[in-house]
């Protein structure tokens, strides 16, 4: 037992990535959740009628806000046409209503602030809360069912490409493939159609079972649902494909997720970016996912059609395009032409 003991002990030390896995990568998601969940920095932009009264004003201003004077005819098209307001701020005769563009983190700070605002000048004022998209008291899977769409369809498929291709390098059938008259790129797109096949159909039954069985709601067209999936899909098997170079083995897939997906979560609009501290919100432009996601969410969330999805799809064509031309070169290695 003893031998065994220190067998198994020797063998994990003299593995890198074994010791990396144990040691350094629970420190590193741990650094990062740390930065992600820290203290925001971000100041809720809150508008009121220009003819507010100067106490309610400088009530807003005490708080942490940014508050702004504006001409407000509807809350609803007034939010939807300034991206950078957050919160409308309404007081009437018939009462106080807070329009804000959707249940979020942002929306929640927002809320908070104005509450701690009134109070001092109504405690026990009776606000109403009006979203534009979205209601109160929506379940969590409403409000971010569409994370979780993009990181299944990227994550499953991820797996499943990168533990295939480094079974497919470790058993000898990649170099004996290379030895033939086929090139490296036509390789690439094999593997990527192959694999594809079966990411259309895992993004057509998710996409099909969230909105119709589990009840997701999509204000868009669901048809541009698909395509950013078979996008992310096929990015995966990519991305799947990179990851496999620096493998030797299935185990060490499953020891990179801790490096190349776990990050990926946290940017992939769990957390507004806007409320992301210290500016690392800006890394999420390298992370394919935070495309798919933003894409999805524009369609499902905002009910935007081609011309508010096409920067995220045009982001993910040119990750593909990127994970290719890697792949490309990898497979130079095997073969020098």
């Amino acid at each position: 037992m003893r031998n065994l003991a220190k067998r198994v002990i020797f063998q994990t030390l003299n593995d890198k990535r074994s010791v990396a896995l144990i040691l350094i990568a629970p420190l590193l998601i741990l650094t990062l959740v740390y930065f992600l969940l820290g203290d925001s920095d971000y100041v809720p932009v809150v508008v009121l009628d220009d003819n507010a009264q100067t106490q309610l004003v400088e009530a807003f201003e005490a708080e942490t806000l940014d508050v702004r004077l504006d001409t407000v005819d509807g809350p609803f098209d007034y939010l939807e046409d300034n991206k950078d307001v957050d919160a409308i701020f309404e007081a009437t005769q018939e009462g106080t209503t807070i329009t804000l563009r959707e249940p979020s983190t942002k929306s929640s700070k927002a809320v908070r602030e104005i509450q701690a605002a009134l109070s001092a000048l109504n405690p026990a004022a009776d606000i109403e809360m009006n979203y534009v998209y979205g209601e109160e008291g929506q379940s969590t899977f409403d409000s971010f069912g569409y994370v979780f769409l993009s990181l299944f369809s990227f994550f499953f498929v991820f797996i499943l490409s990168a533990m295939a291709l480094v079974k497919e390098r470790s058993g000898g059938t990649l170099e004996r493939l290379l030895m033939t008259p086929i090139k490296r790129g036509q390789v690439i797109l094999g593997y990527t159609l192959g694999y594809g096949v079966f990411a259309v159909v895992q993004s057509v039954l998710i996409v099909l079972y969230t909105i119709y069985v589990l009840g997701l709601t999509s204000l868009g067209n669901i048809g541009w649902v698909f395509l950013v999936m078979i996008l992310m899909a096929g990015t995966a098997v990519l991305f799947g494909a990179t990851i496999s170079v620096f493998a030797r083995s299935e185990l060490q897939v499953v020891q990179m997720i801790p490096f190349t997906i776990i990050p990926q979560v946290f940017f992939s609009g769990l957390i507004p970016l806007d409320l992301i501290p210290y500016g690392l919100g800006n890394l999420s432009y390298i992370m394919p996912i935070f495309y798919g996601a933003t894409a999805i969410k524009e369609v499902m969330v905002y009910g935007s059609g081609f011309s508010g999805i096409w920067v995220y799809v045009l982001g993910l064509v040119v990750y593909a395009g990127v994970l290719y031309l890697l792949n490309m070169r990898a497979l130079g290695k095997y073969r020098g032409h």
